[in-house]
């Protein structure tokens, strides 16, 4: 067992269906933020932590990823034929990010399900779970925040963010007691609760570090509504065993995996843009909102 976080799992065979008809026959995670797909920010992510492996768990339909991190032997060839050396240069690096192991998950049977068929390749060592869905911009990377979290407690890590009490019912909620500034001890796990039954406002987000304890645990989890092997159901029985802890993430979390919280992140990311970034600020000021 190593010490380190050194492989990432990517769960990214899911439908899609908060973003039908765009994602009818693309996959959801290939949506451009700005000028890249939403998956390349998650993965560079990971990269800029130390993720030396990353398991991509596709579907039917999600070959495009795969692509997208494939070498592309004509693109190369044309932009160095027509001088456009900055963009080959782009094109280069995102084919050589990282390792790629992919797997396919036949049927999108929750998250729980999508980490456990990288059980093979995870092995023995503790790792990293990071959702497409979240795009967390933070100048310290989420994940790499995490690590420092785990080499202090070498556990099970959840990433957690307050939300209004009103949107309880939209995420997983932890039981928990704090234990230093944005650390906490979890004592139970809600899975979406009504906001008069949730039993704090923290909120798990796309974010986790976790230990190979939870495949013998989603091993005994009971599926659930649609047949579905929930990931919280499975840390419930994993924090039978072991402690779970939950870290606060510095950063701004952006829910991309909802459409307003894509058009959210398509304006705050296109201002944040430096090559056109003034401009964008210039057009939407005289949009008057």
């Amino acid at each position: 067992m190593t010490t380190g976080i050194v492989k990432a799992v990517f769960p990214a065979a899911g439908l899609g269906t908060r973003f039908l008809p765009a994602t009818k026959a693309s996959p959801k995670e290939m949506l451009a933020l700005v000028d890249k797909p939403l998956i390349q920010y998650v993965v560079e992510e990971a990269v800029a932590s130390g993720i030396e492996e990353i398991v991509l768990v596709t579907g039917r339909g999600k070959r495009a990823i795969e692509d997208h991190f494939d070498v592309a032997f004509e693109l190369e060839e044309d932009l160095k034929a027509k001088g456009k050396h900055k963009l080959l240069s782009e094109i280069q690096r995102i084919a050589n990010l990282v390792t790629f192991c992919y797997i396919r998950q036949k049927k999108a049977l929750g998250l729980g399900h999508a980490v456990l068929t990288a059980k093979r390749v995870v092995g023995d060592d503790p790792f990293a779970v990071l959702l497409g869905d979240d795009i967390i911009d933070a100048e310290v990377p989420a994940l790499k925040q995490m690590m420092g979290i785990y080499k202090r407690y070498p556990s099970t890590i959840l990433a957690i963010q307050k939300v209004p009490r009103s949107q309880t019912q939209n995420y997983g909620i932890i039981d928990a007691k704090k234990i230093e500034n944005g650390v906490y001890l979890v004592k139970d796990l809600v899975e979406k609760p009504s906001p008069d039954k949730a039993p704090s406002n923290l909120a798990i987000i796309g974010r986790y570090i976790l230990t190979p304890g939870i495949f013998n645990a989603l091993e005994e989890t009971k599926p659930g509504k649609g047949g579905e092997i929930q990931l919280t159901d499975g840390l419930r029985l994993l924090m039978e065993d072991q402690p779970i802890y939950a870290y606060e993430v510095q950063g701004i979390r952006h829910d991309c995996g909802d459409k307003l919280g894509f058009l959210k992140a398509t304006v705050e990311f296109g201002l944040k843009n430096m090559e056109f970034g003034s401009e964008f600020k210039q057009y939407l000021q005289k949009l008057k909102l």
